[in-house]
């Protein structure tokens, strides 16, 4: 089903009500709710309640020892293929994760990390022969405003790289990786390609790129996390055991992750 203007709001307001963050928000305001109430037991009780599940998973998100093995278990989901010389695909396939848009300090729109460092991993594969087809995947992700769409700011950066333009393929509407597949589709029929995404983002774009009937060779980038979950704990640090911004952002990353498995699955899109 295609998303309507008003179905991709309910999406990414569905998206933002999976941070955890907010969940800690949401039972901290049921705890001054509960406080701010006229004060009976029954709500004193709810309070402690309320408060004390907030703190522990306040330091649970962001404990990096919950972090590292939560995230670290997609990005080991498909390992770096090993490519021999002369194989070939009909096209590599980089989907995009963002732009920053131009503004009063910024003097002109520029990829985020996620978005270049997946088109710099394009380009090493294109450079290296396996396509003579580099196809870069991503529209306007915003719900009320227009901004610059990730496929041109990435053909920008593809060419800076030294592609040549008539290699470049750009996909300028999808506005999610179920869409990125769909799109991707009616450009290239049900081809074999190469699919580069951060490694955390694979499984889900895989899935959904198999699903579309095309023959996917996953190429992860962007790894954040240095080991295999298993491997984790060879090398604990004491600040691992203190909270930290970065592994609230690395749950979140995870969570978001699993949980659009889970909702494409449940609505046949896996």
């Amino acid at each position: 089903m295609e998303l309507t203007p008003f179905l991709f709001g309910v999406y990414k307001l569905v998206k933002y009500g999976l941070y955890p963050l907010n969940w800690v928000l949401l039972l901290m305001t049921l705890t001054a709710l509960f406080l701010l109430s006229p004060m009976q037991h029954r709500r004193l009780q709810w309070a402690r309640i309320s408060s004390v599940s907030a703190l522990i998973l306040l330091l649970t998100i962001s404990s990096p020892l919950v972090a590292r093995p939560l995230l670290g278990s997609l990005e080991a989901w498909y390992p770096v293929p090993s490519l021999t010389q002369g194989q070939r695909f009909d096209a590599i396939v980089v989907l995009g994760g963002g732009v920053l848009e131009q503004g009063t300090l910024r003097p002109i729109a520029d990829l985020t990390s996620l978005s270049r460092n997946r088109t710099t991993c394009g380009v090493d594969l294109y450079q290296q022969g396996f396509a003579d087809k580099l196809v870069l995947s991503g529209g306007n992700g915003y719900v009320f405003k227009d901004a610059p769409k990730d496929a041109l700011e990435m053909k920008r950066w593809a060419k800076r790289l030294g592609v040549s333009d008539h290699a470049i393929v750009t996909e300028e509407e999808s506005r999610t990786t179920y869409e990125n597949a769909t799109e991707t589709k009616q450009l290239l029929g049900s081809a074999s390609i190469l699919l580069v995404s951060s490694a955390s983002h694979l499984p889900r774009a895989a899935a959904l790129f198999t699903k579309q009937g095309f023959q996917v060779t996953a190429a992860p980038c962007d790894f954040v996390i240095q080991n295999r979950p298993e491997d984790s704990w060879r090398q604990l640090d004491p600040f691992d055991f203190l909270p930290s911004d970065r592994a609230i952002e690395h749950t979140t990353w995870a969570v978001t992750e699993w949980a659009g498995m889970a909702i494409y699955w449940l609505t046949g899109k896996l």
